[in-house]
């Protein structure tokens, strides 16, 4: 996709059921509602356009006016003029956490409610992996919310908010993901959010199965490290063992990424897993997993793991 003009106009590809039609944000009034839509973005990295401009002055306004479909009362005007403040020097993931705070100014003070307008203001739900390009960044703030004031009480007059917020990410990941967010909960409440991962590891959509494993990644790009799981990646292990031979690639390639991060600290969990795999017979598509699983030692000369990967060849 041609990025020029991609951050000043709204758009939804009409062929696709998760979609709006066209609509350039500029012609429209704040008092003006209509229905969620998200910003037109490249489906790659365009080179020489910074990965910030994501959430830009067009993605804030988009935002503030899906919020004003739920939310009739909610202060356009206001919450762009906190959001817009001082974002030009922010990086991508800057900018969501700081337009965060200004929803967390200008939505209700109990979480629970303002969760739930978040929510309400996304648009449909997708079933069809790796369909969301750099279009999905645009829901960064909303996985910030999410993290900031979903996990404390004192947050939402003093009620546990756990719940609404792991429903709020499981609706984040059928429309972006809740990698980043989720961490937070892993980190403070860890038993807890493995078992309700571990329940999601069969959900029939592809997203949220891929947040098992990606979510609970040791060092995950852009997320915060989880120090218990570098430690001892154990925990997360029966997920990546009952998501090896998952349908879609896009699931098992996170799984082999997964893996590769677990490598780099703990290399003989990831070949005895690897050797397991290879016995119990394994199909062309794992095979391909595992070899991606340790490719970072097997490009060290590691030789257990070219041997691994000569055991994988498809």
């Amino acid at each position: 996709m041609h990025n020029m003009g991609w951050n000043r106009t709204l758009v939804s590809r009409a062929d696709h059921p998760c979609v709006r039609p066209i609509i350039n944000i500029h012609s429209l009034n704040y008092m003006k509602t209509r229905p969620p839509i998200v910003p037109i973005a490249p489906k790659s990295i365009q080179k020489g356009v910074p990965l910030k401009l994501l959430i830009d002055e067009n993605a804030i306004e988009c935002l503030a006016l899906n919020i004003q479909y739920v939310k009739t009362d909610f202060d356009v005007k206001e919450f762009c003029k906190l959001a817009h403040d001082n974002i030009e020097s922010l990086s991508l993931m800057q900018r969501g956490k700081h337009v965060a705070k200004a929803l967390h100014q200008y939505l209700p003070n109990k979480y629970s409610d303002a969760i739930q307008i978040l929510v309400s203001s996304f648009t449909p739900s997708d079933c069809v992996a790796e369909d969301f390009g750099l279009a999905g960044f645009f829901y960064l703030p909303h996985g910030f919310f999410i993290s900031e004031y979903g996990l404390n009480a004192k947050f939402n007059d003093g009620e546990d908010p756990y719940d609404e917020s792991m429903q709020a990410m499981y609706e984040l990941t059928t429309r972006f993901t809740a990698e980043f967010a989720i961490r937070d909960f892993l980190i403070t409440q860890q038993e807890r959010t493995l078992s309700r991962l571990s329940e999601w590891v069969s959900d029939p959509n592809p997203h949220i199965r891929r947040l098992c494993s990606e979510g609970t990644r040791p060092k995950l790009p852009w997320g915060k490290r989880i120090k218990s799981f570098v430690l001892d990646p154990t925990p997360a292990m029966p997920m990546l063992d009952a998501l090896k031979n998952d349908s879609s690639l896009y699931v098992r390639r996170s799984v082999a990424n997964h893996l590769g991060d677990i490598a780099k600290d703990h290399p003989e969990l990831v070949f005895k897993t690897c050797d397991e795999w290879l016995k119990q017979g394994a199909s062309a598509e794992l095979k391909w997993l595992i070899r991606h699983a340790v490719r970072y030692l097997a490009k060290k000369s590691d030789a257990r793991a070219l041997k691994i990967r000569e055991q994988a060849k498809a």
